[in-house]
């Protein structure tokens, strides 16, 4: 079943509530040394993730949005595309799946949702809810290029949402997203050649109070023929702060 939400109404149902961070669950497997990052390889890639990496403007992001860093190294003997449709977080008991929300999506959003309505997209999950967002400025800025040993072959482009119903706590943000670091730190979108890496963040709905527990989904695709090379999971623990 899939479920839809205008974009002001999610923004804000994701909007400041409890704090979370995602810890790699037990089953995963961790970096030697670093217990919050957790790695998964397949098909000559590997994903490494951390949620509970951000440390940027705003500090409490984690409030509005669940940041997750990762970072894609390339060893398929092909070029990959990177693009944020391929990236989710699916709920271990719900199976809802959360799509990456692309940063200027956010921005775009914020600015029209008091004369546009658009609609996000998630699978799974029923039902629906209700709030609201007002519209606030967006920075004007760049985005990232340059990984991997030929670079990045094309630029952001916006993809999808997530939407999952619950309750949700309704009152304004300190300060409007996305905000400049948030741009900054965000992963690229683009291509990654055979032997590069790309690092960054996607950002997804809060799933604090919805789910305990997610897992972190890398759908990497071939950018020539657009086959998949399967899927790459990492397990995560949803806690509070």
């Amino acid at each position: 079943m899939r479920a839809l939400v205008p974009v002001a109404t999610l923004l804000l149902a994701a909007g400041c509530v409890t704090e979370s961070n995602l810890k790699p669950s037990l089953d995963a497997q961790v970096l030697q040394g670093d217990k919050d990052t957790a790695v998964a390889k397949g098909a000559g890639v590997t994903l490494v993730a951390d949620g509970a990496a951000w440390k940027g403007n705003p500090s409490n992001l984690e409030r509005t949005l669940t940041p997750v860093y990762v970072r894609l190294e390339n060893q398929s003997g092909r070029t990959l595309r990177i693009r944020y449709e391929d990236f989710s977080l699916v709920g271990t008991e719900s199976r809802f799946s959360y799509s990456a929300l692309p940063p200027f999506s956010l921005r775009q959003s914020m600015v029209s949702s008091s004369s546009t309505q658009g609609t996000l997209e998630g699978t799974g999950g029923s039902g629906r809810g209700s709030v609201y967002i007002g519209a606030g400025p967006g920075w004007r800025t760049g985005y990232g290029w340059g990984y991997g040993p030929r670079g990045w072959g094309s630029p952001f482009y916006p993809g999808y949402g997530p939407y999952y119903p619950g309750p949700y706590t309704t009152y304004q943000c300190e300060e409007p997203l996305p905000t400049r670091d948030m741009l900054q730190k965000a992963l690229p979108e683009g291509t990654l050649a055979d032997g590069g890496t790309v690092q960054g963040f996607i950002y997804f709905q809060v799933v604090t109070g919805r789910e305990n527990g997610v897992v972190l989904r890398a759908n990497p695709v071939d950018a020539n023929s657009g086959e998949s090379l399967g899927t790459l999971d990492i397990p995560f623990q949803v806690g509070k702060s």
